[in-house]
């Protein structure tokens, strides 16, 4: 197909459960490639910035990525009541972190990424988010996440999954034993935060996700966020903890005392994140705790 000055007019679309597509118009392609692992592509689009794929499915835009790396981390990193050793498997875009890295508590802050090439695309093409991989205070460890949980000795306030759906590397991340083994790894009041699929589209999933979780941990929670890049325009994270409520322990103070200038989370969102629709109420009933709102 061409336009009316005879340019391609190219597209990148990403196929959800193979009910409902979404496409972004590109401009350039600036890296493709193949690791063991998935295929890896950054491309620069014309309304969403430069834009991650990952087997075709939409990572992070520059447009919109500010939302889900400030949802994951701040909620869990704002209710804890001193985060200084987070954990973070996947995130190897470095969004999450560099949100993590924000907070004057943080201590130690580890990101286990199991694609190095993923990590290098987004250190090349997408700096604004990648740039915190590079902070001196980062550990990035090139591993397994699975292999590091069930192997790794120390404890961490805050634990961080960060994830793609659960296909291909990314599959084990949603397994019984990977919580078992995430929940060995906290510390007292300690938080898990998991990316959770859309309400919409992915029942099945957060069903199988929140009852692997449920022999684990005290408090089992699920939140919402918007986002233009995601299939369904509405996207979910877990919160489980073996303690802190996100509501009830969350003081809004240490947000505004904080200083940390950001574009989507605010007090307000943060209480407001967990008040789920009554489809999902009803889809996970059982399963998630009610929030005290």
């Amino acid at each position: 197909m061409t336009d009316k000055h005879n340019k391609l007019d190219l597209w990148v679309a990403e196929t959800h459960q193979d009910i409902v597509s979404l496409g972004f118009k590109v401009k350039e392609t600036l890296f493709s490639g193949t690791s063991p692992y998935q295929q890896v592509d950054v491309v620069k689009t014309s309304g969403h910035g430069v834009m991650l794929l990952n087997d075709g499915i939409v990572m992070v835009s520059e447009r919109d990525e500010f939302v889900y790396h400030e949802m994951i981390a701040h909620v869990p990193l704002f209710t804890h009541p001193n985060p200084k050793r987070v954990l973070i498997i996947g995130g190897g875009d470095g969004g999450t972190a560099r949100e993590v890295l924000r907070h004057p508590t943080v201590e130690r802050a580890v990101v286990v990424e199991i694609d190095e090439m993923v990590v290098n695309a987004c250190k090349a093409h997408i700096p604004s988010i990648a740039s915190a991989l590079e902070d001196s205070r980062l550990e990035l460890l090139i591993d397994d996440g699975v292999k590091y949980a069930a192997q790794c000795r120390d404890a961490f306030d805050v634990v961080l999954i960060d994830s793609t759906d659960p296909i291909g590397p990314a599959q084990p991340l949603f397994d019984k034993t990977f919580y078992k083994n995430v929940s060995g790894l906290l510390s007292e009041n300690g938080i898990m935060v998991s990316q959770s699929e859309s309400p919409f589209y992915d029942s099945q999933i957060q069903e199988s996700m929140f009852s692997n979780q449920r022999p684990f941990f005290e408090k089992i929670h699920m939140y919402t966020f918007s986002t233009l890049t995601y299939p369904g325009g509405l996207w979910s994270f877990g919160f489980a903890s073996r303690g802190p409520c996100p509501i009830r322990d969350f003081n809004p103070q240490r947000v505004e005392a904080s200083g940390i200038a950001t574009r989507y989370y605010t007090p307000e969102i943060h209480k407001a994140t967990f008040a789920l629709p009554a489809f999902v109420r009803q889809s996970l009933s059982g399963l998630i705790d009610p929030v005290p709102l």
